[in-house]
């Protein structure tokens, strides 16, 4: 087993740690404390090469902390600058166990999640696993809605994400190549997108894709007891659009909202409007 150490110098903020599972660390930003009047907002990140909650959410989480919110932004076994081993199963449960650690830690008794891609996944199962503690859920993209074999390969992102993870490309062009295909417009793609997430993808051992194991929810989401808003960019090339619609049909209390403007990154590729229909749809 190995465990690394944070990168230095760190390509992201640096946040606070907790000890999970007894063995790991696990890194967070938080913003305020949790409080019994108003829920915490908890933002959930994808699953990327070099992804991590400040990486995914630097648009997003201030907004809410000004507005009141006590937020937590965590980052996965594997992901950020929290502890990489190299011999965990990296799948949805584990990350929603140790969501649950977290919270625990931090005295949050209700929440929203937010989550995106990988995120939205980890945000239904936790929804559906300890509904007790989850007021509300908003999802952006997010996988474990259809089995894959009905769609993956069909959606360019995948298959670039894919071939660049197994030939474990190390290169500056070819980690802003992948990154341009999760987005609707690539100038979204600055250097210092680039620069929070390359460091950290070189320190993700494979485990953490190969590993990788995310539940399929299907006719589960009708179980889901709490309000639900979905986001998807109508040119998302990681998961197929259509998912807004059986997201639509499935839960039984959700608005949906489909931008022409986005790709997978609709908190990234549309931060402001992002930011006010959840704000809309939290009060």
């Amino acid at each position: 087993m190995s465990s690394q150490p944070a990168i230095f110098p760190s390509p992201i903020p640096v946040g606070q740690f907790l000890q999970v599972r007894g063995a790991y660390r696990l890194h967070y930003h938080e913003v305020g404390h949790a409080s019994a009047d108003r829920p915490t907002l908890v933002f959930l990140h994808g699953s990327g090469p070099g992804a991590s909650g400040y990486s995914n959410f630097h648009l997003n989480f201030p907004f809410f902390a000004d507005q009141g919110f006590h937020v937590v932004v965590p980052d996965y076994l594997g992901y950020g600058l929290s502890d990489k081993p190299d011999d965990l199963q990296y799948t949805s449960t584990l990350h929603v166990e140790v969501l649950r650690e977290l919270l625990s830690a931090r005295g949050v008794t209700q929440a929203v999640l937010v989550g995106n891609s990988l995120g939205g996944a980890i945000a239904f199962q936790y929804g559906l696993t300890y509904p007790e503690q989850i007021s509300q859920l908003v999802v952006m993209g997010p996988g474990g809605v259809e089995e894959p074999a009905l769609w993956a390969g069909q959606m360019s992102g995948l298959r670039c994400m894919g071939a660049f993870i197994q030939e474990h490309k190390t290169d500056r062009a070819s980690f802003r190549a992948l990154l341009e295909h999760i987005v609707a417009a690539p100038h979204t793609i600055t250097d210092a997108v680039i620069d929070s997430r390359l460091p950290v993808w070189l320190e993700q051992p494979p485990a953490v894709f190969s590993s990788m194991k995310v539940e399929v929810f299907a006719e589960r989401l009708a179980h889901l007891q709490m309000p639900v808003l979905c986001l998807w960019g109508q040119q998302d090339n990681f998961l197929p659009v259509r998912h807004a619609l059986i997201v639509a049909g499935l839960v039984k209390d959700v608005r949906v909202v489909i931008s022409s403007r986005s790709g997978h990154w609709f908190m990234l590729e549309e931060p402001d409007y992002f930011n006010r229909e959840v704000l809309t749809f939290l009060n």
